[in-house]
């Protein structure tokens, strides 16, 4: 993962009044912590962290007055409506260093006939050096027949990364597609349970006919006058 480098600047507003204006000038709040140092309060460019932030493991080089921090992200605050960054927490790391992150799952060719594919987890956590962690890992499902399975331990991982989560976690699991006839049990008893009720066509087409033999009647007695 290429390192993506960020002009920052210092903080020295704090509060909800203070972050209100920063966000107003396009620009990011965030904190720098880890190793044991003071934690640090930063402005950040709104729309380059917005950009670098896609990916939610990047690698960034927080340029700060004549230093520089090598930091990932480690808690991403946005706007739960409009969804624009509020918060940016950063945990400044080493090159070398492992750290533990959650990486999306990206699955890989198509399944055997009859297959539903149910993704059980969309990421999995590993631990991985600082400055070698993967955008995502590929899980190949191709060929797989109902009944089978995808657990942690089966997936591949980049070389020298580790599982950092139980190897029995099931990531993929590959059930039997279901037939035309359980789809529309399934919706009649869901339609049943949200109380939607149909009328009957029976019921339709004797009004139908009342309605055709009134007209008729009516015809008749226009014709007879």
């Amino acid at each position: 993962m290429a390192e993506i480098k960020i002009a920052a600047e210092t903080r020295t507003e704090f509060g909800k009044g203070a972050a209100r204006r920063i966000r107003r000038a396009d620009k990011v709040p965030a904190v720098l912590y880890g190793h044991g140092t003071d934690p640090v309060h930063v402005t950040l460019p709104g729309h380059e962290t917005m950009l670098a932030l896609k990916n939610s493991n990047a690698l960034l080089t927080i340029a700060l007055d004549k230093d520089s921090h090598l930091a990932i992200p480690k808690q991403v605050q946005r706007d739960p409506l409009k969804g624009f960054l509020e918060h940016v927490d950063l945990l400044i790391v080493r090159k070398g260093e492992k750290v533990t992150v959650d990486i999306p799952i990206n699955l890989v060719g198509e399944p055997g006939p009859d297959a539903l594919v149910v993704t059980e987890n969309s990421t999995i956590s590993i631990e991985a050096e600082a400055t070698h962690i993967p955008d995502e890992i590929d899980v190949s499902i191709e060929g797989l027949l109902p009944g089978s399975q995808v657990l942690a331990q089966d997936i591949t991982l980049p070389k020298g990364s580790t599982l950092a989560v139980d190897p029995e976690s099931l990531i993929v699991n590959i059930t039997s597609a279901p037939t035309a006839d359980e789809v529309e049990a399934e919706l009649a008893e869901a339609e049943a349970d949200a109380g939607i009720e149909h009328d009957e066509p029976e019921a339709a087409d004797d009004a139908d006919s009342a309605d055709s033999a009134e007209s008729d009647s009516e015809s008749e007695s226009a014709e007879s006058e």
